[in-house]
């Protein structure tokens, strides 16, 4: 019982920083959708994606 108190703060610092990492990436991602969806509203297409048909990769 004389080591309660550091194994319950121990548990609840590694909580918090947890749910913050998850807030942080969350908020991330959303973030990240935001931005894709502005550069395909704007014309940015996805580098893989050829108007040619070209399979990437492939030799002109």
């Amino acid at each position: 019982m004389t080591h309660f108190a550091f194994i319950a703060a121990s548990y609840g610092v590694a909580t918090l920083g947890l749910g913050l990492l998850a807030a942080w990436l969350l908020a991330d991602y959303g973030r990240q959708r935001r931005v894709l969806a502005d550069l395909e509203a704007r014309g940015v297409g996805k580098r893989s994606r050829r108007e040619t048909g070209d399979a990437p990769g492939e030799a002109p």
